[in-house]
């Protein structure tokens, strides 16, 4: 396919707000009663420039740059700093200063690619690898793309010479930065019913993005980008309007701001009732009011401290202005009752119990998907065999995989527009291959290499087992697809390798 192009101009591109080759006259415009699905996030606008849309979540978040900032904020805080540490670590593995993911195109069909494309393909992706600098900077990359939720690269180009593909890759906030729809009404088309119909089914929209030095507001004032110099990637996790993209941090706001008010509230809590503090009763016989108040100010004055350490300088002066218990109690007693006396009201008794905090602490730690074993410092560390693994690791371990999956596109986002600019392929060719394109990521634990060695070594047993009535009760080929798992295309790439050795050996022997 791509051996036998005849030129790179054969289909249309569009790049960078240019479109590059002869119109398309094959197009179709499919009709569909159902509109384009908004899973992007981007904010559609109307007709006349406006913004139409705001984000108001949790009656406190107006924009999205708040809810980027709400965000970054979160991510400052002990707990949900551990928690995202953890996933990132188990995402990105940068070891030796070795790149943290390789493309793997085995699921292309031998033939459909040639080989000289696929080695262009893979330096083209180490070269994409190389301007983000995953090898030492892979690390901040996936965190920025998983605490906001987005992600933005500006794909610096030499306008004066495009075939030179992408020169920079420059990091755009995404607070400053948004992705719009605009509808595009054709002005001579009429108004009717018939018009309205037809264009509620047939809508179309001019993307662009919009760049505000000052961060993105509900104007439309700013720097309008083609939607091909922007490298978008986005977290998946939309609003339930699917009006907004959301950070896998946002399940996490509410139980981290109970925590934090909970632990608030145990700090103030603490030292409230840390003290006991001493109630006075002061007999004042049947003296009238302010001559009794006069009195008991007069007995507060005379038990107060005169010696006073100065934390602040450390010295200890001569002071009556405190008390030697700063919440004592002074109260009058009128005459009939007791005398004066002096009791102690006891301190808090549960001043230790923090059952409370633990269990928002558990729940901060579920609502990121982490494991909870991951929260106590003492659990030992395993190498990962099927019999230590805990069911809330494999859960954590799918859900690593999902983000990286997730985090990928932007690798394909960033490739294709370096294929098509460098004329390796048409875009058409890449809407072939690129479902096909596959990225690996390197593993920091052993779990997936022992789980898949204590896989083979059932099997093994198994087929010792049944090896005796092989032929008699079972075929090998029903052995092959139920017992070893192997596919038609595995059975027969097997098999191939297997005549393969056994010619060479031939050979060998007959050189002897």
């Amino acid at each position: 396919m791509a051996g036998e192009r005849k030129g790179f101009l054969r289909e249309a591109v569009e790049l960078f707000g240019f479109r590059i080759g002869r119109p398309d006259k094959d197009a179709q415009n499919l009709p569909s009663f159902v509109p384009p699905s908004n899973d992007d996030g981007s904010l559609t606008i109307a007709e006349g420039g406006a913004f139409g849309t705001t984000v108001d979540l949790e009656n406190k978040i107006k924009n999205e740059s708040a809810l980027i900032t709400k965000y970054r904020e979160m991510s400052l805080q002990p707990e949900a700093e551990r928690a995202i540490d953890d996933v990132i670590n188990e995402a990105i593995i940068v070891d030796d200063n070795q790149m943290p993911v390789e493309i793997n195109m085995d699921d292309v069909e031998e033939g459909y690619l040639s080989e000289d494309i696929k080695e262009l393909i893979r330096m083209e992706f180490d070269s994409i690898l190389k301007m983000l600098k995953m090898n030492t900077k892979g690390y901040e990359i996936f965190r920025k793309w998983y605490v906001d939720g987005r992600i933005y690269f500006h794909c610096v180009i030499d306008l004066k010479s495009p075939r030179l593909g992408i020169k920079e890759l420059r990091y755009v906030d995404p607070r400053k930065i948004k992705k719009v729809k605009k509808p595009v009404r054709d002005p001579k088309a009429k108004i009717d019913s018939a018009a309205l119909m037809k264009e509620v089914f047939d809508k179309k929209y001019e993307e662009f993005y919009l760049y505000q030095n000052k961060g993105v507001n509900d104007s439309n004032s700013g720097l309008k980008i083609a939607p091909d110099a922007i490298a978008y990637c986005h977290s998946g996790v939309l609003d339930t309007r699917n009006y907004s993209v959301l950070s896998h941090l946002h399940k996490a706001i509410k139980p981290l701001n109970q925590l934090r008010m909970l632990e608030d509230a145990t700090v103030i809590y603490r030292l409230a009732r840390a003290p006991e503090r001493r109630i006075f009763y002061i007999d004042v016989g049947n003296l009238p009011k302010q001559k009794a108040e006069q009195y008991l100010r007069d007995m507060m004055i005379k038990h107060k401290n005169k010696l006073v350490y100065d934390a602040n300088t450390g010295e200890v002066r001569d002071d009556r202005k405190f008390l030697t218990m700063l919440e004592d109690y002074w109260l009058p007693r009128r005459e009939g009752g007791r005398g004066t006396e002096i009791t102690t009201l006891p301190g808090g008794q549960n001043l230790g119990e923090l059952e409370d905090v633990q269990y928002f602490r558990r729940k901060l730690y579920e609502s990121l998907n982490v494991p909870i074993s991951r929260l106590e410092t003492d659990t030992q560390f395993n190498v990962g065999r099927n019999s230590e693994i805990t069911r809330d690791e494999i859960k954590f371990s799918k859900f690593v995989n999902r983000l990286r999956s997730k985090f990928s596109e932007l690798f394909l986002v960033l490739l294709e527009k370096q294929l098509m600019l460098k004329g390796v392929m048409t875009l058409g060719e890449w809407a072939e291959i690129k479902d096909l394109l596959k990225f690996d990521f390197q593993e920091d634990n052993h779990f997936s290499e022992l789980r898949d060695g204590e896989i083979l070594r059932e099997r093994m047993t198994l087929l010792q087992d049944i090896d005796q009535y092989t032929g008699r009760y079972f075929s090998q080929k029903w052995i092959r697809e139920n017992v070893l798992k192997q596919t038609e295309e595995d059975i027969e790439k097997i098999d191939q390798e297997i005549e393969g050795e056994k010619d060479s050996d031939d050979e060998l022997e007959t050189e002897e």
